[in-house]
């Protein structure tokens, strides 16, 4: 959709009597796009004064066309300025310019990555040159109209109040700088010329216009790249019922049209490859130039399974297609071919960044024809989680939508040991189970009494693959993130000393190759999986004569996992011990389940401990 458009000379115009900014904002009202906060309403008046300077020439043909925040398919991105009309051979084009109003900007050290000032602080953000190119590539891999009229797309980036090209054109983002050139404050001329080569006649035939109304629709590189990616990488492989969720998926989406939604709901618990049949499903469904994208509320599995599936394609090809939940309050109905929800039990009511955001499920089912939600109600971990198979089929019989649900029971995680998981289960006193006492041959699981143990045992194992970590429950807050050598995770009557993850790896921590001197939390571990697991089990978990006790109050007060429950404390004290119950007990229950071959254990409190312990022998 595109906010504004009119000729070139019109655009002059509207800046010269000052109405530019009155007129975005008229256009974003009525489209209902969102926008025009008073910072956003600034910067169009800022921006399109040097805007119409650069343009306002005779050699850029007046009936040239200027279109203005161009919303991008299947993104929440606006392109700032897009100039369109014919070079010297009568080609079509369209010069996408990325406006910046930055005054200071420095090196990070991290590709397509610069710091600047935005908003309230000095934050990260994308190198402008790669910014605009990435939109121009995520334009024509999902326009059919820009592929198949051969309209030449020509990214550049124009950061009008920065008076030094050191950082943004230094060599260690040439490679971006080359696909998108950077323009400063003193590059007028050298950006007119720029535009000059691409629009030397002007634009009769609605070139934008066609853009925004072309069929959307996956390219046969992009689809050929994701699948050769997948081809071969033994980490995607499916296996018996997967196969089946997988095949049933498909020949749902042959069933689909606007009037005929279709959403299949897939339970499975920990270890059954639900992450598995998503990823696969994202792949055929692209082969087959189907729109679809994958879905979590998580970042941190979007993050590792894009980073895993990185090689041949582009950075942002992988993440347009790894989306999260909060996407799709504005998508018009049927949108999608297919949205593949993973992890759809931390599902939130709301959007709260958004107004209009009633409830994400209603959301997803409505944007796409065939929804597929990977649920698993035992992972409920926080206290806006609202996924459950109830509240899915709800949505779904309101929207029309024809309901089928499968299971995947197949374990491939935890040694393959159905055994193991439902000894968790019991052990936490989340469901009575026919397993007790775990039986050391289903899986291994060590009780250590000194968490610098348990530290050490998980440095050795790493060593083999780099599949080793540690994780513990939110109970200590996160003191390094203001200061880098402060040390959060402190257990004085061990001299164990430790940090949280959430630092220069993000939700790549499980990942990163010296990150297992730190420790994860159930925020960047969720729906991932290693060989072996350290877990750190904090004073909102203890044992009380046989007894599991949970205690919300000794979570960290930096976590928001739990944030809502003192106000439903007041209002209804058993339901909201019963929710912090579930929601902390769901936590370690995650946690104790990451690893393939082995969870290391330690808790804080020693009759805790010893209760485990006791757990994984037979003897009386």
């Amino acid at each position: 959709m595109i906010v504004y458009t009119d000729t070139k000379q019109q655009f002059v115009e509207d800046v010269i009597d000052n109405r530019i900014h009155e007129k975005i904002l008229s256009e974003i009202k009525l489209k209902r796009v969102g926008g025009g906060s008073p910072s956003e309403i600034a910067s169009w008046r800022n921006s399109m004064q040097f805007m119409r300077t650069v343009v306002d020439v005779p050699e850029l043909p007046d009936d040239a066309k200027v279109s203005i925040e161009y919303s991008i398919p299947l993104t929440n991105k606006r392109v700032d300025f897009i100039l369109t009309g014919k070079d010297q051979d009568k080609k079509e084009n369209a010069v996408i310019i990325e406006l910046k109003q930055w005054s200071d900007v420095a090196i990070t050290g991290k590709d397509a990555v610069v710091s600047t000032f935005i908003g309230r602080g000095v934050r990260e953000t994308s190198h402008p040159s790669y910014q605009a190119w990435s939109y121009a590539a995520t334009i024509a891999d999902y326009n059919e109209t820009v592929r198949n009229e051969a309209i030449v797309l020509t990214p550049c980036a124009y950061l009008h109040n920065l008076d030094s090209a050191d950082v943004v054109g230094a060599p260690f983002y040439e490679e971006h700088t080359q696909k998108a050139p950077v323009f400063i404050s003193k590059d007028v001329k050298k950006l007119r010329a720029f535009l000059c080569r691409f629009v030397k006649h002007g634009d009769h035939d609605d070139i934008m216009y066609r853009v925004d109304n072309g069929k959307i629709k996956p390219s046969k590189n992009l689809a050929d790249s994701l699948a050769s990616m997948l081809k071969g990488n033994p980490e995607f492989l499916m296996l018996d019922d997967q196969k089946i969720v997988f095949e049933t998926a498909l020949d749902l989406d042959t069933l689909t049209d606007d009037t005929k939604k279709q959403v299949l709901i897939v339970e499975g618990g920990p270890g059954t490859g639900k992450s598995v049949v998503a990823v696969n499903l994202l792949v055929e469904l692209t082969k087959k130039e189907r729109v679809a994208q994958y879905v979590t509320k998580n970042m941190a599995p979007r993050e590792v399974y894009s980073a895993r599936l990185s090689g041949t394609m582009r950075k942002n090809q992988i993440t347009n297609m790894f989306k999260g939940s909060a996407s799709y309050t504005d998508t018009e109905p049927h949108f999608f071919d297919a949205l593949i929800v993973d992890e759809a039990h931390r599902l939130m009511a709301k959007n709260r960044y958004h107004k209009l955001s009633e409830n994400q499920i209603k959301e997803l089912i409505r944007a796409s024809k065939l929804s597929v939600f990977f649920i698993d109600e035992d992972q409920v971990v926080t206290w806006s989680d609202i996924g459950s198979k109830a509240e899915i089929r709800k949505w779904a019989n309101m929207l029309g939508a024809e309901i089928h649900e499968q299971k995947l029971e197949s374990q491939f995680r935890c040694n393959g040991s159905d055994g193991y998981l439902a000894w968790v289960d019991h052990v936490l006193q989340i469901h009575d189970t026919a397993n007790p006492v775990l039986d050391a041959s289903d899986y291994e699981f060590i009780v250590h009494d000194d968490p610098n143990d348990l530290r050490e045992s998980i440095f050795e194992q790493n060593n083999a693959a780099n599949k080793a970590r540690m994780v513990a429950g939110y109970c200590w807050d996160w003191l390094s993130k203001k200061d880098p050598d402060a040390m959060d995770i402190v257990i004085p009557e061990y001299k164990f000393e430790a940090q949280w993850n959430l630092t220069k790896d993000g939700s790549l921590w499980i990942m990163a190759e010296e990150s297992v001197r730190e420790i994860g939390c159930i925020h960047t571990c969720q729906g991932l999986e290693l060989d072996h697991i350290g877990v750190i089990i904090g004073p909102d978990l203890l044992v009380r004569d046989g007894k599991v006790i949970t205690e919300a109050t000794m979570r960290s007060k930096m976590d928001s996992s739990i944030k809502g429950y003192k106000k439903l404390f007041s209002e209804a004290p058993d339901v909201a011990k019963e929710k912090a119950d579930r929601i902390i007990k769901n936590t370690y229950r995650t946690l104790m389940t990451r690893g393939q071959k082995s969870c290391h254990f330690f808790s804080c409190d020693e009759e805790t401990n010893e209760y485990f312990a006791q757990a994984t022998s037979s003897s009386d």
